[in-house]
C-alpha cells in the first residue's frame, strides 16, 4: 500500500508526498493526535466518500449498486460504506442521485441537495421530508460540527426518473438545476466538488470567493467538460493546488480519458491527483 499525504494549513498547503495506492477494502482510520487528515475514497463516476479530520463521514453522488465501476465491496452491500453522517447530491440524474435515498434511510441521515430536486423526491414519496434539506446556489449550510457546505453554480441539467408504483412505468420529473459544492472541513481544508458541468466564466469567481484547495473536476465530455475544457478551466480560471479528475471511465458516451487530461495539464503548476475506483487517498 502507499499513501499520499497533504498537510493542510489555513494559509495554504505544505505538500508532503509519500506515494499512494490503497483499495477501499483495506482502508483504515488515519487520524492521529498530531496530524488529522482528510481521507477520500473514489466510488466511481462522481461519487466520493470523505472522512473528515474530525472523524465525520460525507458521501457525495453515490452511484454504487448501478455504477459499472463502483467498488465490488460496496456494490454488493452499500452498508459496507460504514456510517454516513452527511449525504450530498449535486443533481437528479441517476449516475449522481444513485443510492442516496437508500443510504439516507439506512442511516437515518439527511440528504442535502438542490431545492427543486428535493421537492419531487418528497412529493413522490421517494424520501420522507424529515430526511431531506433543500438549499440552492450561494446558499450555505452547516450540517455537521465544523463543516460548512455552500452550493455553487454548475452548468448542467437535472431530471428525476421515477418508477410509478401504481403503473410500474418510468416517469420523468423536472428536478431544478444542477449544483456543485464547496465543502469546508474542520481544519479549513476546502474541497470543490464540481458536479456535472460544462465551462462557465464564473468558475473564476467561485475560485476567488471560496479558494478551494482540492477540486474534483469532470473530464469525460459529452455530458460535461472534456479533458481539454477541464484542463483549460483548471489551468486558467481555477488554478487549485490539486485536482482529482472524475466523471469518466463509466459511460461509453463520455470518452474523455485520464491520459488526455494529464497531457492537457502538462506544464501546469496544478497537481493532477489521479485515482482509480475503490482507491483511498489521504490529504
Amino acid at each position: 500500500m502507499k499513501w499520499l499525504t497533504f498537510k493542510s494549513l489555513k494559509a495554504g498547503l505544505v505538500l508532503s508526498f509519500t506515494a499512494v495506492t490503497m483499495h477501499s477494502s483495506m482502508a483504515q482510520p488515519i487520524l492521529n493526535a498530531n496530524e488529522a487528515k482528510t481521507e477520500v475514497l473514489w466510488l466511481g463516476q462522481a461519487g466520493f466518500r470523505i472522512k473528515t479530520p474530525g472523524g465525520q463521514t460525507i458521501v457525495i453522488d453515490p452511484w454504487i449498486t448501478g455504477g459499472p465501476k463502483a467498488p465490488p465491496t460496496y456494490k454488493a452491500d452499500i452498508a459496507a460504506l460504514g456510517k454516513v453522517d452527511l449525504l450530498l447530491v449535486t443533481h437528479a440524474h441517476v449516475d449522481h442521485i444513485g443510492d442516496a435515498p437508500a443510504l439516507a434511510k439506512l442511516h437515518k441521515t439527511v440528504l442535502y441537495g438542490p431545492a427543486d430536486m428535493i421537492t419531487p423526491l418528497v412529493t413522490l414519496g421517494v424520501m420522507p421530508a424529515e430526511l431531506t434539506h433543500r438549499f440552492n446556489k450561494s446558499g450555505s449550510v452547516k450540517p455537521l460540527p465544523g463543516i460548512k457546505v455552500t452550493a455553487v453554480q454548475a452548468e448542467h441539467s437535472s431530471l428525476l426518473v421515477w418508477k410509478n408504483p401504481a403503473t410500474e412505468k418510468l416517469e420523468s420529473h423536472p428536478a431544478g438545476e444542477a449544483v456543485g459544492y464547496i465543502i469546508e472541513l474542520e481544519n479549513g481544508f476546502k474541497i470543490w466538488h464540481m458536479g456535472d458541468t460544462g465551462l462557465f466564466g464564473d468558475m473564476k469567481f467561485i475560485t476567488e470567493r471560496y479558494k478551494p484547495d482540492l477540486v474534483m473536476i469532470p473530464i469525460g465530455g459529452n455530458f460535461t467538460m472534456d479533458p481539454d475544457d477541464a484542463a483549460f478551466a483548471a489551468r486558467n480560471w481555477i488554478k487549485p493546488k490539486m485536482v482529482i479528475p472524475m466523471h469518466y471511465n463509466s459511460n461509453p458516451m463520455a470518452k474523455g480519458t485520464l491520459e488526455e487530461f494529464q497531457n492537457a495539464m502538462k506544464g501546469s503548476k496544478v497537481k493532477v491527483v489521479p485515482m482509480t475506483e475503490g482507491q483511498t487517498l489521504a490529504f
